[in-house]
């Protein structure tokens, strides 16, 4: 056989074990668990940190004044150094919304050495809700939108299913065509990396979290000392699942149907970054991850296709018929992501080029992260966590 046949055939043992053995990372059931009403509704604070969002505020912002919570919660929204406005913005919006949760604006100035941005808006917003001795914490980004029904469904799957963390990802925003082709691939790798299966098996050692929405138990996030342990995290939100469930918390991680983010990414160089920012920490700034993950990233979903059309044009009818039943294997299991977001199943083939572009985005977070422009985001660039003084 030519080396192009046993490529494809290689390939094709991988999507095979994707397929069946890493946790059916494909399917898009993961949703809230079972729930019932409780007894008693606990007080909950919502903490949300934001900078420079005065362009999503207007759209996320009254979802959370507007939720329809049976108990006593309450909204602090940290203002996080931001240069447009975005804390008046807030309070003007909470003064002429009907608020059913009060507001809190609160801007505590530059992060203290060792924080990355975002967590230490947290640890603000989570220091100030402690004083009111909040049973849940809800924290939830600047971007997203909240059904009307939202945080009493979270409180209600936490509380029957006896859990100190509950995350639903947000449905990204799917509008423009370079959203459609790239933003239900980033779910899909998210899942494919983290099975959300795994993750909800009391005592699995997978961990993960998405940090647009979080359900959080007070007692849980002290005992991990969240968000103190995990103050350097780049990506936050599997730090915290990680610090919670090492703590011997349980967590539980699925696909939302009613939180949204309104986020725009219109233009492929909006989605870059937005990836970009990210990838190379998420392979702890590794040049043997990062070329594992090339490498990996080539054979599982560039080779199908190139040994499909190779092999049909050398008459090499084992890199053709293998690389092409890889590639039917692939785009199957990106199908259920596709419905999920609703959008045409003629984008499943499409899935490689998609793997091409992340494959690009990855190698440039690496290429920034060395000319010292790595984990940039609203003006802030962060260094690796053990390059980051402690306290």
């Amino acid at each position: 056989m030519s080396a192009l046949a046993w490529i494809a055939l290689v390939s094709l043992a991988c999507w095979l074990w994707l397929l069946l053995g890493q946790g059916f990372f494909w399917r898009t059931d993961q949703r809230l668990p079972a729930r019932s009403a409780p007894r008693d509704w606990p007080y909950v604070a919502v903490v949300v940190p934001a900078r420079d969002e005065a362009q999503v505020l207007p759209r996320s912002l009254p979802t959370l004044l507007a939720q329809d919570y049976p108990g006593e919660a309450e909204i602090f929204l940290v203002d996080d150094g931001s240069s447009d406005g975005t804390g008046e913005l807030a309070r003007a919006l909470a003064a002429r919304e009907e608020c059913a949760l009060p507001l809190t604006v609160v801007r505590p100035g530059e992060p203290e050495p060792g924080w990355t941005g975002k967590l230490w808006a947290l640890r603000q917003g989570i220091a100030l809700a402690r004083a009111r001795e909040p049973e849940y914490l809800l924290l939830t980004d600047a971007d997203i939108a909240h059904e009307p029904d939202s945080l009493r469904e979270l409180v209600a799957a936490a509380r029957s299913n006896r859990l100190d963390l509950v995350s639903q990802m947000a449905r990204l925003r799917v509008a423009s065509g370079w959203e459609r082709l790239v933003v239900p691939a980033f779910v899909y790798f998210f899942a494919q990396l983290y099975p959300f299966r795994w993750i909800n098996t009391p005592g699995a050692r997978t961990a993960a979290a998405a940090g647009g929405c979080v359900l959080l138990r007070t007692e849980a996030a002290e005992r991990a000392r969240v968000p103190e342990s995990v103050r350097q995290a780049v990506i936050d939100d599997v730090s915290v699942a990680r610090a919670v469930s090492r703590s011997g918390g349980r967590i539980w991680l699925g696909l939302a149907e009613r939180v949204d983010s309104v986020r725009p990414y219109p233009r492929l160089a909006d989605l870059w970054r937005m990836v970009a920012r990210s990838a190379y920490a998420q392979l702890r700034h590794s040049p043997v991850l990062l070329i594992g993950t090339v490498v990996g990233l080539a054979l599982i979903y560039l080779a199908p296709p190139v040994a499909f059309f190779a092999g049909m044009a050398r008459n090499d009818a084992v890199a053709g018929w293998a690389g092409g039943l890889a590639w039917l294997v692939m785009a199957g299991t990106y199908v259920p992501m596709l419905r999920y977001y609703r959008q045409p199943l003629l984008l499943a083939p499409l899935l490689p080029f998609t793997a091409l572009l992340y494959l690009l985005m990855t190698v440039d977070s690496a290429v920034q992260h060395y000319r010292g422009r790595g984990a940039a985001w609203k003006g802030r660039t962060y260094a690796r966590p053990e390059a980051t003084p402690d306290q």
